[in-house]
């Protein structure tokens, strides 16, 4: 086990943060899968709508207080800020990872 954050994550985290959507997905694979909020989110377009959505109605931000990474499996706890009832409050990021890219990520307290 590790904690050393991998690029697509780093990629992710700050991306979102700077509201740079490019650089956000940049780590993520065309057939990639986002599940947050009960939500399914699939491909790069449906990401990057969903961080639009997310972003639009929370204006919210991630600060990282640990990262854990074990094989292709990356987990992140933040703690996320913004515009909603309870802010800021701890997330959990599970990203898994293959070849180098994010197929898979999911959010959850």
């Amino acid at each position: 086990m590790s904690n050393t954050i991998t690029e697509p994550v780093k990629a992710y985290f700050e991306g979102r943060n700077a509201r740079d959507f490019t650089q956000a997905l940049s780590g993520f694979s065309n057939d990639a899968v986002v599940r947050d909020e009960s939500r399914t989110h699939r491909g790069p377009q449906e990401i990057r709508a969903w961080m639009m959505e997310t972003i639009a109605a929370y204006d919210d931000r991630s600060d990282l207080l640990n990262v854990e990474t074990e094989d292709n499996t990356v987990i992140a706890t933040a703690n996320v800020s913004g515009n909603f009832p309870g802010s800021p409050i701890t997330l959990r990021y599970r990203f898994v990872t293959e070849n180098g890219v994010i197929t898979s990520l999911e959010i959850a307290p």
